[in-house]
């Protein structure tokens, strides 16, 4: 008898099995770009919410010591977002691709794509797809708009370090002027909001010091021009310390000319200046500044792929090593930017060279590393 059997009967022989292919590999992609997306949104959420408590407690104490107008304080903090905004997307899209893909390699999501046929390569396309997006979102802040945002916090910083010592006078806090000559406190507002009450002002002129104490003050400006502040209803106190020639005067109203200040203007620093302006004055320090932002979005689409070799998962060495050695790799990545942007800088290493000898190192070990794990399961599915 046959062993094979005929049509009336079932085959005996062993049939060779072949790896499922998957149906539809859209479906493969859209769930990791789904859930890439997730992690990144609330990756950036997170970064902002830190980045903005920290702008805000740091203005709210300029603020409060009369440095920075209150009205102010929503304009830097915007312009401080969009200066950090690159660093974020960069941050965002190695930690949403890690995250996702340790996931998958912990619940086992990762055995059924191998089974089916994909290879750990099948991955890069995906994370390419997500992470070029997002390459080219943070190449516009980086080249334009950081720069931009960076030059206007300064410029408004510049304009607020201008103002005269008494528009930077808070109520209930002593205010020294830039001379060191004058000391203003004004004890609360009154129901006008350009009138004050309660002023105290200390000044110092030729060796002989003056104390003046009013019941209320307010800012007058007069024909040509120049402005004073006005004192109501006061006292002043003027003599040499150590001495006994003091005298007092009585006053119902009495005049301080406030000296008008001159913003200085002073050349913006290479992070304040267009890419235009770098590329036309082509100095050490703004080639720095010009590797560094087209470093950016290169890093964003480099550590997005890197991040699929590092999110291998090794249940016999632990579940978080991995984790570990991800953080420390793209901090050591973002170092070594940061140390070669200074060599480049200082005119250690010439300025053509700049950051590529960090990126190109980091594209050999990424092809080292998915060559290896490609080896790997090639080896072992033949094994099997």
């Amino acid at each position: 008898m046959d062993a094979r059997g005929d049509g009336n009967y079932p085959r005996f022989g062993r049939a060779k099995s072949k790896p499922a292919e998957p149906r539809d590999p859209l479906i493969f992609e859209r769930s990791l770009l789904r859930e890439f997306s997730l992690v990144a949104i609330a990756v950036v959420a997170v970064l902002l919410a830190l980045i903005l408590t920290r702008l805000l407690i740091l203005l709210l104490g300029k603020a409060a010591g009369g440095d920075v107008l209150p009205e102010a304080v929503i304009g830097l903090i915007a312009f401080g977002v969009l200066t950090y905004m690159p660093v974020l997307l960069s941050i965002a899209a190695f930690v949403a691709v890690l995250l996702t893909l340790t996931r998958s390699f912990r619940d086992s999501e990762m055995t059924v794509w191998f089974t089916s046929g994909l290879s750990i390569a099948a991955w890069v396309k995906p994370v390419l797809r997500f992470a070029l997006p997002l390459a080219l979102v943070c190449g516009v802040l980086s080249l334009a708009v950081s720069p931009w945002s960076e030059a206007q916090s300064r410029e408004y910083r510049r304009l607020l370090e201008s103002r005269d010592e008494v528009s930077a006078v808070t109520p209930g806090v002593f205010r020294e002027s830039r001379q060191a000559d004058r000391v203003f406190f004004v004890d609360k507002l009154s129901e006008r909001d350009d009138v004050v009450n309660n002023v105290f002002v200390q000044s110092t002129h030729a060796n002989r010091l003056g104390v003046m104490v009013a019941q209320k003050g307010f800012i007058e400006t007069v024909e040509n021009g120049d402005r004073f502040i006005v004192l109501l209803n006061g006292r002043r106190y003027e003599g040499t310390p150590g001495t006994l020639g003091y005298r007092t005067v009585d006053f119902e109203r009495y005049m301080l000319r406030i000296e008008p200040r001159e913003a200085k203007k002073e050349a913006p620093p290479a992070k304040a200046m267009s890419t235009f302006d770098l590329l036309g004055d082509p100095t050490p320090h703004n080639i720095a500044e010009l590797h560094w932002r087209v470093a950016l979005p290169f890093s964003v689409v480099l550590m997005a792929i890197f991040a699929v070799p590092l999110s291998f998962v090794n249940p016999r060495s632990g579940r978080s090593w991995n984790l570990v050695l991800a953080v420390l790799a793209y901090t050591l990545y973002n170092n070594l930017l940061s140390i070669f942007q200074a060599w480049t800088a200082q005119g250690k290493i010439p300025t053509w060279l700049g950051l590529w000898p960090v990126h190109l190192a980091v594209v050999a070990i990424l092809a080292y590393l998915l060559s290896r794990q490609m080896v790997s399961r090639r080896w072992f599915g033949a094994g099997r």
